[in-house]
């Protein structure tokens, strides 16, 4: 038997409720040494904590994609992995392997068929980014701002992106920006995080959220109003930008981080001056939800495989070490602590 540290949903801070670090509790665990045929040992080297989580540690997560956790049960989501056995004939020993349906523990026994195996040489052997930008964030930035957004090159387009210094939000403004838009404005909140959306990532200007006025910086930093908004955030920021958005100007409903806390439907309501200046101006808004889009995986892992090695995309992660520290990376993470994608780094 093999022994190994787990993570267990202990309690959930209801629909209204802050999550905690003590929501989640570590414990150990035993795993057979035994292989059934098909499966695979594997040993875990990065887990991701992500804005949906939240979702699932309600009763009900609201989504019919997504289930919740189950108390007292290991928590799952992203995770990249390394091969120590195998019973599995498409997966031999050493195999790096990712899934979005990972426990967090520090070894499992998994079903081969729950795995894809993955290349190191697409993301020059960052294998964490497998977790972020050629990954499942990476992903949704792509096809995002490519399926919903409608950046058109030579038009002088104007993006906003909120939580602009997230894991998804960091890469779908750089995008915009090799898709032609004209000027790409972050919204984040602190100055460390709009001087690195600038100096970095190659945005065009950043907007700390939490100093000022944010209609007025609007109008100073989009001078000819805003075309395209990669929405991540939601609340009174997203009234804010779709206030000041062009006639037939896209809105990419990607998140409503703002709004995961409190009981309200998704996507939240709107207010009545949002929702008049979307249909006044005809602004589409449509939820989007990359698993819709199954079989543009490949193609989109390979495009952003190829502008991360070519340093048209530039990575950033928040890297926390041990399976013990996974319920602060994920509040952490929650309240706006990370710059870039957050990882939790559970072995070498």
């Amino acid at each position: 038997m093999l022994k190994a540290k787990r993570v267990v949903l202990h309690s959930r801070p209801g629909k209204n409720g802050h999550p905690v670090p003590e929501d989640f509790r570590v414990e150990e665990t035993v795993k057979p040494s035994e292989l059934k045929e098909g499966e695979v040992l594997v040993r875990t080297l990065y887990l991701s904590v992500d804005p949906y989580m939240r979702c699932r540690m309600n009763d009900d997560t609201g989504a019919d994609y997504l289930l919740p956790w189950r108390l007292e049960e290991p928590v799952d989501g992203g995770g990249v992995g390394i091969v120590e056995a195998s019973k599995n004939k498409a997966l031999s020993f050493g195999s790096i392997v990712t899934s979005f349906n990972w426990r967090w523990q520090s070894y499992d026994v998994m079903n081969g068929s729950l795995l894809h195996k993955v290349n190191p040489e697409m993301v020059n052997g960052h294998l964490s980014y497998f977790l972020g930008a050629v990954g499942m964030p990476g992903l949704t930035a792509l096809l995002g701002v490519r399926e919903k957004g409608h950046a058109t090159p030579g038009t002088n387009q104007t993006m906003v992106v909120s939580g602009a210094a997230g894991a998804c939000g960091s890469i779908a403004g750089q995008i915009g920006r090799l898709d032609g838009c004209e000027r790409v404005v972050g919204i984040c909140g602190s100055d460390q995080k709009c001087q690195t959306l600038v100096t970095e990532l190659g945005f065009t200007s950043a907007i700390n959220y939490k100093k000022g006025d944010i209609s007025s910086a609007l109008k100073e930093h989009c001078p000819k109003g805003i075309d395209i908004y990669f929405d991540n955030v939601g609340g009174p920021i997203s009234d804010a930008v779709i206030s000041q958005m062009n006639t037939d100007g896209h809105v990419i409903l990607c998140g409503q981080i703002s709004q995961y806390n409190k009981d309200v439907p998704y996507p939240p309501p709107l207010s009545e001056d949002t929702q008049d200046s979307l249909r006044f101006k005809n602004i589409t808004r449509e939820r989007f939800v990359v698993l819709n889009y199954m079989e543009k995986h490949k193609e989109g892992l390979l495009q952003l495989s190829h502008w991360v090695k070519t340093g048209q995309i530039k990575v950033l992660e928040t890297v926390v070490n041990g399976i013990e520290n996974m319920g602060d990376a994920f509040c952490s993470m929650m309240t706006g602590g990370n710059v870039g994608k957050q990882i939790v780094k559970i072995s070498d």
